[in-house]
Formats: structure tokens, C-alpha cells, sequence
């Protein structure tokens, strides 16, 4: 696919981008962050506290969209059949996916990986685009089940939605502009211009030595004394994908290392297991990006 037709699909894209932002202040790496992993045909796990505008952003990404949506609110009683019994069609928004037990959460597996469900032996196809975007609190673990490492490898990435800066908080608070634009919020995109936009990811060029430079980085994480369990092929692929998104969404046919090299964290730190030897005073989540981080500075950047 020639760079003028790339840059002519993308640019749908942007106007997505450019209305979402209208919503959620000052978060504009977590927005784009939500496009890669929607145009990469990936899921989203949100990490943050309560009232940061996770569940706001679900709901946003979901309005601006011409598809069907649907949220499951997760609670520790819930059952299998509580979610497979509920019609989950284009998009799904779960909000704190912890509080449900492993058991629930399984429930997602299959429609995470397979695009579809099984119930009474049948299994149905989930229509496309089908996007899962759930929400987590890292703080309040009263009632909560951790998610297990089967579980995590299934989102495409997990970002953590902090406070938002000085500038973005005076903004909300002066207005409520943020409310009133959710509720106005017009569907910028179809479920069809969604599925053309991922066709056109599928083509974005990438070099053999950023493929090279994603495997380096993979090894290291497999021989890292640090971790106990390294990065799988799923999170190999699944960095591939994104960093071609993002390019996309740059409106470029091919990518370069500043498409790999910012989602190395976002993509891989979340499929790692902290070796229990290496324990320290930070949480797991932080200390795997920690070295994640020292990961990825060890390794040299192609030119």
C-alpha cells in the first residue's frame, strides 16, 4: 500500500483521535495508546485509581465509534454465564476486571483470542471489530483477585492512567465541558472504516533489523535473572502489530525504531514475572518496568 493511501486512511483516524480528546484532558499518550491497540486488532487494559477517567474513556472510544457496545460491571458474585450470557457484539468495556474472581475471568479467554464464545458446546463468531477495554485499581485490593499471567498476555497492552497535570485538572475543574462532550459525542467512524484501517495496518513495512531488535529484546527478558517468566511469542507479535499501528496512525507505510522502542513497556512489562528473589519495597507492576526499562536501554536502537 503506496504512503498516499496510508496517509489518506489514517487521517479518518485523527479526526477520532482529535474527538476523544475533547472528552479526556491531558491524556493524550493513553488516547493514542487506545487507537494502537484498536487498529492493531488488540485489547486494552487501563491501570489506574478511581475517578482518573478509565471508565470515561471506555465510554468515549465506545460514542465515537458506529458500533454496538456493551459493559459488564465486574463483581466478586459473578458468574461464567453472567458475562457469556450477555450479547457482546462490536466493543465491550469492563470496568476493574480484578474484582471478579480467576474462574469469570477466564470467561474471557476465548473471546480475548478467539474472537468468539462457546456456550452448550456451540461456538458463535464474534463480529468485528470486537475490542475488550478493561479497567483495573492498582490501590484498593480489598475483594480483589489478582489477574493471572494467562489473563494478562491476552491484552494487546495495559497503560496506567495517572493524575492528569496542573494545567489539564484546573481545566476540568473551571468546566464541565468533559461531561457535555461525552454526551454530544457524535460516531466518527464505522465498523467498516474500523476494519479497513487494521486491513491497512497489516501493511505497513517493517524492516528485518527492527525485527532483530524486538527479538534482542524478547531474549533478554527470557534470560533476565530478574524474571522468572520472559516474554512469549504472543508479546512478540503483539509489539510487531502495535508498533505498525502506530505508524499508521503517523500516517506512514513503514515503520522505524520510535514506533518499537515506546511501546516496548506498554506491550511487554505487564507478560512478565517478577523472580520472588528479586523482591523490593516497589510493587511488582513497577519493579517489572524497572527492569524492563534498564531491558531496553542495554539494547542498541538500529539505524
Amino acid at each position: 500500500m503506496s504512503s498516499e493511501t496510508v496517509f489518506s486512511i489514517s487521517q479518518r483516524a485523527v479526526e477520532l483521535e482529535a474527538a476523544l480528546r475533547k472528552v479526556i484532558r491531558g491524556k493524550d499518550d493513553v488516547i493514542r495508546l487506545a487507537l494502537v491497540s484498536m487498529m492493531a486488532r488488540g485489547h486494552l487494559l487501563i491501570e489506574g485509581v478511581p475517578g482518573v477517567g478509565k471508565t470515561t474513556l471506555g465510554q468515549a472510544l465506545a460514542r465515537a465509534l458506529d458500533c454496538s457496545f456493551q459493559r459488564v460491571q465486574f463483581t466478586s458474585d459473578m458468574l461464567p454465564s453472567d458475562v457469556l450470557g450477555i450479547s457482546i457484539y462490536s466493543a465491550i468495556e469492563q470496568h476493574e476486571i480484578n474484582r471478579t474472581t480467576p474462574k469469570t475471568q477466564s470467561a474471557l479467554l476465548e473471546a480475548m483470542n478467539e474472537d468468539q464464545v462457546t456456550v452448550d458446546s456451540h461456538s458463535y463468531a464474534l463480529p468485528q471489530p470486537f475490542l475488550v477495554i478493561a479497567t483495573q485499581n492498582p490501590v484498593e485490593h480489598h475483594g480483589t483477585y489478582p489477574l493471572p499471567e494467562s489473563q494478562l498476555d491476552r491484552f494487546l497492552m495495559r497503560v496506567r492512567m495517572g493524575y492528569p497535570d496542573g494545567d489539564a485538572e484546573r481545566d476540568i475543574l473551571r468546566s464541565e465541558a468533559g461531561t457535555a462532550q461525552l454526551e454530544n459525542l457524535q460516531p466518527v467512524l464505522t465498523a467498516a472504516d474500523v476494519l479497513e484501517m487494521q486491513e491497512a495496518v497489516k501493511q505497513v513495512h517493517v524492516d528485518e533489523s527492527l525485527v532483530s531488535y524486538t527479538l534482542a529484546i524478547v531474549k533478554k527478558t527470557r534470560e533476565s535473572e530478574h524474571f522468572s517468566l520472559g516474554v512469549s511469542p504472543r508479546g512478540s507479535q503483539m509489539l510487531y502489530r502495535a508498533a505498525q499501528a502506530t505508524a499508521f496512525l503517523d500516517g506512514r507505510n513503514f515503520c522505524t525504531p520510535e514506533d518499537f522502542k515506546p511501546l516496548v513497556i506498554p506491550v511487554f512489562a505487564h507478560r512478565v514475572v517478577v523472580n520472588a528473589l528479586y523482591s523490593s519495597i516497589l510493587k511488582k507492576s513497577e519493579q517489572a518496568e524497572q527492569v524492563m526499562h534498564e531491558i531496553l536501554e542495554s539494547v542498541p536502537v538500529p539505524v
